[in-house]
């Protein structure tokens, strides 16, 4: 990893174009939004892949009714990002702390919910914490990923959108890798029903990490 930031400054430094140029995060805006896109898109890839495991292996659901479980966080976010837009041109960064409060909330409601009711769980049950959960999510991603672009020169702006996405990938990617291994670790021994509430307790903690970073976002678009 050392010898790729020497080699990309250095190439950068030439004028040649890096895979990655360090100059830009230097941008406070850019900066600060990879840095939240890791937690929050990292809890996301775990969650998406614990729930699914937890329902199918851990409570003999079907697919069908595993998928109607994610239905109520898919319309929450859907609502939620066709509102964000608007509510980023008048309010500014604090929609994504809202979001991200509202997301710990509904994680919050969905890990106690799993702790206290484990066999009688059924995407009805679910349904409240998924729905929170997916508008916080709905107004924290689309405007995070608008906010941020808009603070990257026009000329630099595929280069940084780039990044951006990259680190959502990866993001993900880690979080499938590290909370579903935690998971997968902790079910034999503990069972899934103590897995899956610590893995959501987990995501719930980073989310507040999202919610403390995202304080340090420009306040408005552009």
């Amino acid at each position: 990893m050392a010898a790729f930031v020497r080699v990309e400054r250095r190439a950068e430094r030439s004028g040649e174009v890096p895979l990655i140029p360090f100059s830009l995060l230097r941008i406070h805006g850019l900066r600060t939004g990879l840095t939240m896109a890791v937690p929050f898109f990292a809890g996301f890839g775990g969650f998406m892949l614990v729930m699914a495991v937890a329902l199918q292996q851990g409570l003999d659901e079907g697919p069908i009714a595993s998928g109607l479980a994610m239905v109520p966080m898919a319309v929450g976010f859907f609502a939620a990002s066709l509102a964000g837009p608007r509510l980023l041109n008048r309010f500014g960064s604090k929609v994504i702390r809202t979001g991200a409060i509202i997301q710990a909330v509904g994680l919050l409601v969905l890990t106690l919910t799993v702790y206290s009711d484990w066999h009688g769980l059924s995407p009805l049950v679910l349904l409240p914490g998924m729905a929170i959960a997916g508008t916080g999510q709905g107004l924290v991603m689309p405007p995070l990923i608008r906010l941020v672009l808009s603070e990257i020169p026009t000329e630099r702006a595929g280069v940084g959108g780039g990044m951006l996405a990259t680190t959502q990938q990866s993001s993900l990617a880690l979080g499938v890798a590290t909370l579903g291994t935690l998971f997968l670790t902790l079910a034999p021994s503990h069972g899934m029903h103590e897995a899956l509430t610590v893995v959501l307790a987990l995501q719930l903690v980073l989310t507040l990490g999202v919610t403390v970073l995202s304080t340090r976002l420009p306040s408005r678009v552009g």
